[in-house]
């Protein structure tokens, strides 16, 4: 599921003219990563606390706008993070933060979208829950890939 979101948050941000400007030469590589991560975190959260994909693809289907606790639970971690980490200017962060609820809407299309296999309710349910079957490798992370 991290490389699905990861690939997300590249097209997003890097389709986003303000938001790809707003991050340093060199550092779109790792702060993609970073945002990546929070995002995956965030979502594998909110999804337990959903009762699983049933529950976060219902709050990510509603108003994605500030107030809505999926982007509240993402945006406040990411935008401190991004600025202790990466010394990124409030201007960046905000930026990177209001892009945020349109990559979660996009996740939320992909996974409802069924002609599109590469997020879907099970396999965020599987991947969130940690029961994807892959044994070791899955364990490490895909660091053998």
């Amino acid at each position: 599921m991290f490389d699905q979101i990861l690939e997300m948050v590249k097209d997003h941000i890097g389709g986003n003219p303000q938001v790809a400007n707003a991050i340093p030469q060199g550092q779109h590589d790792d702060i993609n990563q970073e945002i990546a991560s929070h995002v995956n975190n965030g979502l594998q959260t909110q999804a337990a606390a959903q009762g699983g994909a049933g529950g976060l693809l219902s709050q990510l289907s509603g108003s994605l706008q500030s107030g809505n606790p999926v982007v509240n639970a993402i945006q406040g971690g990411l935008v401190a993070t991004l600025g202790s980490k990466f010394g990124l200017p409030p201007a960046a962060t905000g930026a990177i933060a209001a892009a945020l609820p349109g990559l979660l809407q996009k996740f939320a299309h992909k996974a409802n979208d069924p002609n599109d296999d590469s997020i879907t309710p099970d396999s965020i349910n599987s991947s969130f829950s940690g029961n994807s079957g892959g044994g070791i490798g899955d364990m490490l992370g895909g660091l053998f890939k």
